[in-house]
């Protein structure tokens, strides 16, 4: 059982299912704004569940070498992308306090990602 690959499936599973719940249901009920951040959520989700897809599929080749980039980019996601849907959905703007660390998160896996390549 590879879980990396099991958790980027269902994170791609979301992204999809959120970006067409905002495209479609969404739209006439928030403001533009809002929906601009609904989709900046969803692209990031997307693009990061397509991330750990490789790295879940490397990372059978080389053991735990992406253990902590995977970890990272799949608690990245859920803090940055999950923190921006709950805002849009509830208007809760102290949610938004959240994303920020997810954001960080999401670069400092991305320098990992970078820092393991190197060696």
């Amino acid at each position: 059982m590879n879980r990396p690959l099991m958790i980027a499936g269902l994170l791609g599973a979301t992204a999809v299912a959120a970006g067409a719940f905002g495209a479609h249901a969404l739209a006439a009920t928030v403001t533009p704004e809002r929906l601009a951040v609904w989709e900046t959520a969803s692209q990031y989700h997307l693009i990061h569940a397509a991330v750990l897809v490789l790295l879940a599929l490397q990372s059978e080749q080389d053991g735990t070498r992406w253990k902590w980039p995977i970890l990272g980019f799949t608690v990245g996601v859920l803090l940055f992308s999950f923190s921006l849907y709950a805002l849009v959905l509830t208007g809760a703007t102290m949610l938004a306090m959240v994303t920020p660390i997810g954001g960080m998160l999401l670069i400092l896996s991305w320098l990992l990602l970078f820092w393991r390549a190197l060696k």
